[in-house]
């Protein structure tokens, strides 16, 4: 008798093995190894024989044509800063975010705006009954004969809508909801993940239509599913922010036709998720800063944005706490330690917690400056001057150090009616803030 054939396969990477593994070791996850059937290794047999079978002809890159990018407005500002400056024909995009952030709001929204200009939309819904969207489309005042629903999991059944009428722009909502008839595998599978996501870049690629895939996220926030799935579109974007604050952010993390740089910032109403007409005092309030509360700017992208940064100091019964909202908590362990060391703070006694105001997350060093500056407030309690910012990273060496965009930064200061900056090096142009330049944490101190 034939010894049975076994394969497992990584629920996370995608990873294959021939026996079953408690940790998978391509992505170093716990209890994603699933066994495959025989019928999906068959299948995985026979696409891969046919993949092999297909050649191509290489040609000199000099030979080569360049691809005319046309982009077309999506009818939202914030969204075409973040894709780059528009939504690209044949482009595949894929969204992802916590549950109730946006996600589903956003692209209505945009299949309204883009059915408004008279073009024919397609958007196929996995999870919700055609009746629910059309609630969501009165609230959203996207209503247009040029949006059609179509509520459906069947790839088989989407494929063939799209080639029964002629769209212009196609929403997936979800990609972990549709299956595949071809894929004997459950919904949401690695395998049916990647086998709908080649057909929908196919069929991206093959009739020039932009494709929108909303993804679930998992408990650790990322994208659920295998890791090809980012790896095979075209455009990553992720929303971030608090689902009970009316902000939210999205950030580009991959884009083949742009920067991912930029961010687009949304806020949500009882119209749903539009631009964010302002960001002047989103996340700060100067007439309210108490102890422990310091101001910066930091860059989304091209945009500035001044900051309240907040630090509580207390002192500490038992082990000390270290915790960090919005902030990297190694780096906050990292400047605890520099104060002790330059400044002789006993901090190592103390519990120190730091909270970025408005749900945003600092993803540069610029701010660090500013988190030393609320510690040092609260530690102090001793109210910081609500006139002023502060701006600079801050080396293991206690040395402050210039950072990028530092005109950009101090125009926005000028512009939110600021006096003052705590910097680390003079500015190129002339501002009528004024500057104190420092170039030393120990320095710090002696100003405040």
């Amino acid at each position: 008798m034939a010894k049975k054939k076994t394969l497992f396969e990584c629920q996370a990477c995608g990873f294959q093995s021939p026996r079953w593994m408690g940790k998978c070791t391509s992505c170093n996850q716990w209890e994603t190894m699933v066994e495959l059937t025989a019928d999906q290794i068959k299948f995985l047999k026979e696409t891969t024989s046919t993949a092999q079978n297909v050649s191509s002809k290489a040609k000199p890159i000099t030979q080569i044509d360049e691809d005319n990018i046309v982009r077309f407005p999506s009818g939202s500002k914030e969204l075409d800063l973040v894709l780059g400056g528009g939504i690209v024909p044949g482009s595949l995009t894929l969204i992802g975010g916590s549950p109730g952030i946006g996600k589903s709001t956003l692209l209505l929204k945009i299949a309204g705006n883009l059915a408004g200009q008279d073009k024919k939309i397609l958007y196929v819904s996995g999870e919700e009954s055609a009746g629910q969207i059309k609630l969501r489309a009165n609230r959203l005042q996207a209503n247009h004969d040029n949006l059609y629903l179509l509520s459906e999991i069947n790839l088989g059944s989407v494929i063939a809508e799209i080639n029964r009428q002629t769209y212009e722009f196609i929403v997936i909502d979800s990609i972990q909801t549709l299956y595949s008839d071809e894929t004997p595998s459950a919904p949401g599978s690695v395998t049916q993940v990647r086998t709908i996501t080649f057909e929908l870049m196919r069929i991206a690629k093959s009739l020039h239509i932009p494709i929108f895939i909303i993804g679930h996220i998992t408990k650790d926030g990322s994208i659920a599913g295998p890791r090809v799935l980012e790896h095979m579109v075209d455009t990553v974007l992720y929303f971030e922010g608090d689902s009970n604050s009316e902000l939210r952010l999205l950030r580009g993390f991959k884009n083949r036709f742009g920067s991912t740089n930029e961010v687009g910032i949304f806020e949500m109403n009882k119209e749903g998720l539009n631009d964010a007409k302002s960001m002047a005092g989103r996340f700060f309030n100067k007439d309210k800063l108490q102890s422990g509360s310091a101001l910066t700017v930091i860059m989304e992208g091209s945009r500035p944005i001044i900051i309240e940064v907040q630090a509580l100091v207390s002192e500490a019964y038992g082990h000390p706490k270290r915790s960090s909202t919005g902030f990297d908590n190694n780096r906050l362990n990292m400047l605890l330690a520099l104060l002790e060391k330059k400044l002789d703070l006993p901090l190592g006694t103390y519990d120190v917690f730091i909270n970025i105001s408005g749900g945003i997350k600092i993803n540069e060093p610029s701010a660090d400056l500013a988190i030393i500056a609320a510690i040092l407030s609260s530690y102090r309690d001793r109210e910081l001057s609500s006139e002023t910012l502060f701006l600079g990273e801050v080396s293991l060496t206690g040395e402050i150090r210039e950072i990028p965009g530092l005109t950009q930064r101090l125009k926005e200061i000028e512009t939110q009616g600021f006096k003052k900056a705590l910097i680390p090096n003079k500015p190129i142009e002339h501002t009528d803030v004024k500057c104190f330049v420092t170039d030393e944490v120990s320095k710090v101190v002696d100003w405040m």
